[in-house]
């Protein structure tokens, strides 16, 4: 009796699970990447909350340097670049959501009816998949952009439809590896139904690691439409976007470097603090 007193396992107070979660997310390595990606999503539905400034309209000398009054500087031709930053948000981040809101969707869409129905037409819908992923994936977005036209939502379906094939792979798989374990089999046993199981049991059991792939997506698809912005298919001038706000300024690297490094870190600190977010998310789903 003593012997298996011992090994009993240690219980965990009412609670606990919440008060651990709080823990993960007030951790410095989580809390501060959550904080940029908030400031950046408020710079995308309300930037005139951040500055009074016009991204468009003339308001001082051409190459100010970064000072109080104008914390980013000034550009070619005298617009005011921290306005123009936080107003690009709205181009960048948003497209970014709808490229991943695409991929996700379409995606997922595939890769569950491919792992849960299984076959012939699992067989298909994965060589489609593979045709997807054997073409690189600038070169995929550039074709779709060049046929649906040039402009931010159109650059953001282009990056979604890269991820596609990312998205219903790992879909894919998570349904396959569920849809053998035992407590499916268990549920198919109590008359439950194809769809019943799927969406009772197999789905909420499979797509953990599909919304932590869309934050990591969140991040490449920021990249993947600065790059089309940076190429010039994307917004066009003077409407700001972090794309093509770096390229503006690639010009002038030498005698103005704010018009390039500041965007660009602000692109990177984005892409990084999505990156980290999706990571947390990982490994609560492993843990």
């Amino acid at each position: 009796m003593t012997a298996l007193a011992s090994l009993r396992l240690p219980t965990r107070a009412p609670g606990g699970a919440r008060a651990d979660g709080r823990r993960a997310l007030l951790q410095p390595g989580v809390l501060i990447p959550l904080v940029v990606l908030a400031l950046a999503v408020l710079w995308a539905v309300a930037p005139g909350l951040f500055t009074s400034q016009s991204p468009t309209e003339t308001v001082a000398p051409s190459l100010l340097a970064p000072s109080a009054e104008h914390w980013f500087g000034t550009d070619a031709t005298g617009r005011d670049l921290y306005a123009r930053v936080v107003y690009g948000a709205s181009q960048s981040i948003i497209g970014a959501i709808v490229a991943v809101a695409v991929g996700l969707v379409v995606g997922t869409a595939l890769g569950v009816t491919a792992g849960a129905v299984g076959g012939a037409l699992d067989e298909v819908l994965m060589r489609l998949v593979d045709v997807l992923l054997a073409i690189p994936g600038l070169l995929l977005s550039l074709s779709v952009v060049i046929l649906l036209g040039f402009g931010t939502t159109n650059a953001a379906i282009a990056v979604g439809v890269t991820s596609i094939a990312v998205f219903a792979r790992l879909a894919r798989s998570r349904v396959v590896s569920v849809r053998v374990s035992d407590f499916v089999e268990a549920a198919y046993g109590s008359g439950g139904t194809f769809f019943g199981v799927l969406w009772r049991h197999v789905l909420p059991n499979s797509l953990t690691p599909v919304i932590a792939l869309a934050a990591l997506q969140l991040g490449s698809a920021i990249l993947q439409i600065s790059t089309l912005g940076f190429l010039g298919y994307g917004a066009p001038p003077p409407t700001p976007e972090w794309g093509l706000l770096i390229a503006e300024g690639r010009n002038y690297v030498a005698t103005a470097w704010w018009l390039t490094v500041l965007p660009g870190a602000v692109v990177v600190l984005v892409v990084l603090a999505t990156n980290r977010l999706s990571q947390a998310i990982g490994r609560k789903d492993a843990a």
